[in-house]
């Protein structure tokens, strides 16, 4: 394990708690349905989690911790013990998660945009309704 503080892995400003999520899960070399089922939720839970659709109970987040070997502190800001980074992070690597961290944000802006659409037009069928 390593901290965050030494490189900047998974660091608050360059990761989202699913980001960290999803990267601890890998590093421990389980699948989405593995830690599904040691935390005893669907498999669409942890994917919702990891794209920062939801987020886990304090009880969860406590298991998450102990079950993948990382700091409750690092799991939510990015600070403190997290899994260790990539072996020989070249400039090539580190700029194709740069790309991935954005792809990520972009898809949560898109979720997001989609649900205020709905919403929006929501009340303008009920703005048309009521005339």
């Amino acid at each position: 394990m390593t901290s965050t503080t030494e490189n900047g892995w998974f660091s608050e400003d360059a990761a989202t708690f699913g980001d960290r999520l999803a990267g601890a899960r890998e590093a421990a070399g389980l699948a989405q349905q593995d830690l599904a089922d040691q935390l005893g939720v669907k498999v669409t839970t942890v994917d919702a989690w990891e794209n920062d659709l939801r987020e886990p109970r304090a009880n969860r987040l406590q298991m998450l911790s102990g079950l993948l070997g990382i700091s409750l502190r690092w799991l939510l800001t990015g600070v403190g013990t997290g899994p260790e980074g990539p072996e020989g992070d070249t400039p090539i690597a580190a700029d194709a998660n740069a790309i991935l961290t954005e792809m990520r944000r972009l898809r949560i802006e898109m979720a997001q945009s989609s649900v205020k659409l709905g919403q929006l037009e929501k009340r303008l069928r009920q703005i048309l309704k009521d005339q």
